[in-house]
This record gives C-alpha cells, structure tokens and sequence, in this order.
C-alpha cells in the first residue's frame, strides 16, 4: 500500500521522522504541518495548525498516516479527535499523554505501580512544599508539573534556593499556568539515559539507549535547554541494565496504562537515572515524555534498519510484537548548532553558510530554520540544525559530527564541543 503521511510538528524531531520516510518507496507523498526551511526539501510544508484545519487538509490530501511529533499537540488532543474522525494516526491519547503533561499525575502513577523512581511531594499548597524541602539534603529537584519544553525543572542547591523556586513557579512567575502545582523530589546521583519504547497497547519494542545533554556549556554546565546533543548506543546501557528498565519501568507502566482503560500508543520516553546501590547498577525514573525525544530522535531515525513505516504501522495496527525490529551496527551522534541568545531569548535570523562535506560521514537535520524570499536558508529558532555523525564506533562517530560541523556557520553560532564525553572517558 502506498502512504500519503502527515507528520505534525516543526523541528529536528519532525525531519528525522521525515528523512528515513522520504527514502522509502512505499511513501507516496510526505508532507509537514508546519514543518521548516529543511522540511520542504524532503516533502510538501501546509500551513495548518487548528484541528479542524488539519483534517481538512488531510481530507483534501487523502492522506492515509499522521505522525504527531511534538508533546503540545499530543496533550492537547489532536490524536484523539483526528482518530474519532476516522484518520490512522501515531500518537497516545489525550489522557495517556498525562504522563508528560502533568509531572504531578505521572508521579502519584508511578508510585502506585510501583515503579522506581524518586521521593517526593506533589502540591499547590506551599506550607506543605516547604515542610518536604526541609526533609531533604541538598540538592533540591523543584519541577513546575506542566509543560515547559523540557526545561521545567531547577536542581536547587540549598533549602532556601529550593523554597524561592517553588514560591516563584506557585505565583506563575517562573513557568506560567504550568507551575501552578509543583513538584519536588529528591536528588538521586548517577547519570542519565534516555530510553524509548515504541508501544502497541499491549506490548512494546524498546530501542537502543541514549544519553541526551540538556546543558548550555561543556562539561555540563549552565542552564538547562532543550537538549544540546545526544549518541547511541552507549556503552552506559548494558544488556542486565536494559532488561532491569525492560521490567520495573515499561512493563508495568504499559499494564497500569490498560488496567485504566487507557492503553498506551505510541512512543514511550522513560527518562532514567542511573544510580550505583550496594555495587549494583538500578535504574529509577525521572520523567515519561510520549514523544520521541529530541535530539535522541534524530541519532535513531538513522540506525534504524527496519523501516519507520513498518514500526509504526506494526503499532498501529496492535502487532507491534509480531516485528522484528533490527539496526545498524553502527554508532550516530548528534550535534545541536543554536543560536546566539538561546535559550535566554530569542536571536535575529542569520544566514546560514553550509560547504560541501563528505556524506559518507553522516548528514544534517535542520530544526529553527526558514528559507527566505531568496532562496538563503536562515537560522530562526533557538536550536537551528545539528550535526549528525555516523560511525563504526563512537569516536568515529562523534568525529564525523564535529567535522560536519566545520563545514557549517552562521553569526552567534554555539555548540557543545564534547557530546559524548561521559561515554568516551570509559
């Protein structure tokens, strides 16, 4: 069968999706809405973002798939009403998609199922947020429940920092309406892995770990972003750790999911931390996205051996173990290119310099880009384009992206100069 596929969404997430899609020949047609400047080389961007809107253009289009990429539309319920309207679609439902969409209900989940995951409070009312952040030792986790990109949550470190954060996310200061409840939990030392399991319902296929970088600055300092870089596999995920996070964390969460009535489709994102206890390596949950990560998205798209389509349409259509789900034996890492002010604030458009490299090394996915009147491929958004580098080991890998990199500029262009770096020191 031939696929007409709308993939929902305007970032490097949505190219990756779209660059694997586009190769394959059983794609009919690919379009974006909105997509970016990048998106429109792999596809057709349609200006539509309204529910309604939407369904009409995939009525018009006879579009036959959509793939919901980001987490606000996911959340807000697009899935839902696209589905109600009878449109196949890749995506959780509205209430599933609470996982991300309220920290505050994710936790209380988890507990009740008894995943393993932090010690922790969840309340509007700041006398009792006070008493908790006095029942821990520094440092401080403080999580505004809502949706905020990825960068709602502050490692404070003293009680009095921990009670300003809270003060400042209850009043809507710091997060908006997505701090009106708060959550605070303590600090759980070790390191982090991002995991995603492609989920049926009923079963799930776990991917190759990944560690992500959320911060500005090498040697993982500054503030939080929306993720500055990102390799699989790693060295950091064994098999015994795989199958520990395989059984305590997915696997019950999937059965909690339907026990409720609300099975789980699509893509699951633990968020792991890693921790040593009594010289065994335990993984505790931080937090369940219900999208595919980014810029983890963008280092998987490109191993994989399978094909998305076959992947998506297998979950789909509820037969997600029937697939046998292979990848390349290689390594990928990717490279985020932001621009100047972020993630303070926004940057004036750049034009962006790109000379020819070497494919063989790996490819570019663009992200906050645009193209303008001209012709001239802009940086608009925070984090612009990355970098990604294939490889048959990781340093390989990570070298190709970086010399991707080199071939690339555009005014106030920043990166991280060591993605990867807590994998290669092994």
């Amino acid at each position: 069968m031939q696929e007409r596929i709308l993939i929902i969404g305007n970032g490097g997430r949505e190219y990756a999706m779209g660059r694997v899609l586009a190769a394959d020949n059983r794609v009919a047609a690919l379009y974006f809405a909105p997509g970016n400047g990048g998106t429109q080389n792999l596809g057709t961007n349609i200006a539509c973002n309204k529910p309604a809107e939407i369904l009409d253009s995939i009525k018009k289009l006879n579009i036959s798939l959509v793939i919901i990429g980001p987490e606000a539309p996911i959340s807000e319920g697009l899935g839902d009403f696209l589905r109600e309207n009878g449109v196949r679609v890749f995506a959780p439902s509205m209430k599933a998609a609470r996982l991300e969409s309220s920290k505050a209900y994710m936790k209380d989940f988890v507990s009740q199922a008894h995943i393993p995951t932090a010690r922790y409070v969840q309340s509007s009312d700041i006398e009792e947020i006070y008493h908790f952040i006095d029942t821990l030792t520094p440092p401080v986790v403080v999580k505004a429940s809502g949706l905020c990109a990825g960068k709602g949550v502050i490692i404070a470190q003293s009680h009095k920092e921990a009670k300003t954060c809270a003060k400042d996310m209850l009043s809507g200061a710091l997060f908006g309406e997505a701090g009106k409840c708060v959550v605070v939990e303590e600090f759980l030392e070790g390191y982090e892995l991002s995991v995603f399991a492609i989920c049926d319902g009923n079963d799930f296929i776990l991917l190759p770990a990944c560690q992500d970088h959320k911060r500005l600055l090498a040697g993982d300092k500054g503030p939080n972003t929306g993720g500055m870089g990102a390799y699989t596999p790693t060295p950091l995920c064994d098999e015994a750790l795989l199958t520990k996070i395989r059984t305590r964390i997915i696997a019950p969460t999937l059965k909690a999911c339907k026990e409720q009535g609300e099975p789980f489709l699509g893509v699951l994102f633990a968020g792991i931390m890693v921790c040593e206890k009594n010289g065994e390596l335990e993984p505790y949950l931080l937090e369940f996205n219900v999208r595919f990560g980014d810029p983890e998205c963008e280092v998987l798209m490109p191993l994989l051996q399978t094909p998305l389509l076959d992947v998506i349409t297998y979950a789909i259509d509820g037969k997600i173990n029937q697939l046998q789900c292979a990848f390349k034996p290689l390594y990928a890492v990717a490279v985020v290119a932001c621009s100047k002010d972020y993630p303070y604030k926004s940057s004036a458009p750049a034009p962006i310099s790109i000379h020819h490299f070497n494919e063989n090394l790996g490819h570019i996915v663009y992200a906050g880009v645009e193209v303008d009147s001209k012709g001239q491929l802009l940086a608009t958004g925070g984090r612009v384009l990355l970098a990604v580098g294939m490889g048959e080991s990781l340093k390989i890998a990570r070298d190709n992206a970086y010399e991707i990199l080199g071939h690339i500029s555009f005014a106030g262009m920043q990166f991280r100069d060591d993605i990867a770096h807590r994998a290669l020191a092994l």
